[in-house]
Formats: structure tokens, sequence, C-alpha cells
């Protein structure tokens, strides 16, 4: 097969060098159209070949400048989706600090500010580590508060750190009682994560599902008024010495990322500082 094509093509230039001679001798006066009807397909077929072959190139040329062109874009989109996630994460955090700012401003007391480093888990928040310690001068038994409420209390100081315990662990206990009804009575910790407000029945206007519960101030460990959370649920055990209701909290423990911590100053009612509609 080669050898023929070899010879085919070989046949081809004969014919054409020969034609040419012709015609530059004026031995064949047709000579240009014999030549023309022999190259003339040879030329278009190469002319479509080149048109061909010019235009792959280009598409594939276009093809790969679209996706160099589309690699800068996504990689554009996922730099603004960043500085976007930033941005927002910014705007929350100063809104976090403003709302702790004005609670520090507010308050009748002594605070330092900390920030939320640790959280232990159980199926729910156990407790907190918040970055201040031994260093700072934390005491024990320190009250930690946020904006949205009560917390809990310092339990465990470290050099530079401290433990709070929530107000969901099972060993918390807080004096407490209902804005509305002034009715006293305990919010205690519960093992799935949640608060009891246990309370003595008292005579007329009962306990209602909304009802804020907040800090007492028995017992000198934390001040009056600060918000603890809200009645979600009631049970009334009609004559039985206590009657219970479950208590959502005001604080979400696992989101919360800033306190204070109360350092001093008389406990007197706060709860003038925190904003509520209870």
């Amino acid at each position: 097969m080669r050898i023929r094509a070899l010879a085919l093509l070989g046949i081809i230039a004969g014919v054409c060098l020969l034609l040419l001679t012709l015609q530059m001798r004026g031995s064949v006066g047709g000579a240009a159209d014999a030549l023309a009807v022999v190259t003339t397909p040879v030329q278009t077929v190469l002319a479509r070949i080149n048109r061909a072959t010019l235009g792959v190139w280009g598409t594939y040329r276009d093809w790969k400048n679209v996706r160099v062109e589309n690699r800068r874009l996504r990689e554009e989109s996922q730099r603004l989706r960043v500085e976007a996630l930033r941005v927002t994460e910014t705007d929350a955090e100063n809104h976090r600090l403003r709302r702790l700012l004005t609670l520090k401003e507010s308050l009748p007391l002594e605070t330092m500010a900390g920030e939320i480093i640790a959280r232990e888990w159980g199926g729910w928040v156990r407790s907190l580590t918040v970055n201040r310690g031994r260093g700072d001068a934390v005491a024990r038994l320190t009250a930690v508060i946020a904006p949205d409420g009560l917390v809990g209390r310092i339990v465990d100081v470290r050099t530079g750190s401290s433990v709070v315990q929530v107000l969901t662990d099972p060993a918390s206990s807080v004096g407490a009682h209902v804005v509305r009804t002034r009715t006293p009575g305990v919010i205690e910790g519960e093992p799935r994560g949640t608060l009891r407000f246990k309370y003595m029945p008292r005579d007329g206007g009962g306990l209602q599902i909304g009802d804020l519960v907040v800090s007492s101030g028995l017992g000198g460990l934390f001040p009056g008024g600060i918000p603890i959370g809200r009645v979600r649920t009631i049970d009334d055990r009609g004559s039985a010495l206590f009657n219970y209701a479950q208590v959502t909290p005001a604080v979400d423990f696992a989101r919360i990322d800033e306190v204070l911590l109360l350092t001093g100053g008389i406990m007197r009612d706060v709860a003038a500082s925190f904003k509520s509609d209870g």
C-alpha cells in the first residue's frame, strides 16, 4: 500500500511537471487549462483541510480560554463568598459585643468580660470554660451572666481559665420567682439538659405558659432579677406540697460566646438592666 501511494504521488508530480514544461515551451496551447484541471481539486482539498484545521484550532483555543475564565470566575466567587461570611461573622460579633457592653455599663455591679473557649458536651452542654482564671483574681462561685440572662457559676478556677457550671447541670440549683405572680421557687437542672421550676402552690393566679422566671437574689450568690427562662409546661399536682414547671432557658448555652463575671458589689436586684417583656 505504501509503494502504491508513493507511485501515485510520483505519477501526479510527473504529470504536473510535464504540463508545466510544455507550457513554458509553448508546445501545448491548453497546458495551463490542463494544469488547472489537475491542480484545482488538490488546492481545493488543501484549502478545506487548512480551514478545517484552523477552525479546530480556534475552537480548542476558545474552549481553553473559556476553561481558564471559568476557573478564574469560580475562584473569584469562592473568595467573595468567604469575604461575605467574614463580614457577616464580624457584624454578628460586633452586635454581641455591643449588647455585652450595654449590659456591663447598665449593671450596678463590678464585672469582668470573658470569652467562652470550650464546652463540655454530653447530649447537652454540661459546662463552659471561660478565658479568665487565677491571674484575673476570679473567685470560685462567681456568678456568670450574659445579655440574655443567667448562665451559671464558677466551680473550678485554673491558672488561665475557669469552669462554669451552667444552670442545666443536674447539680445546679438557683432561687427564683415568677415575675407576673411573684411565685417563689427553685430552678433545678435536669439530666436531659432542661430546667425545672419547683414551687409551692399559692392561692389564686397560677402559673401560665410563657411566664418569665428570674433569679430571686436569695442566698447572696446571684443578684435578683436576672432572667432565667420562660415556663414551657406546667405539672399541676393539685394539693401536693410542690408543683413543677418545665422552663426553657433564656440563654442558649450551645451558642453563647461572651459572658460577664460578677466580680464585686452588693448583690442587689438588677432586673432593670435586662430588657424583657415579662
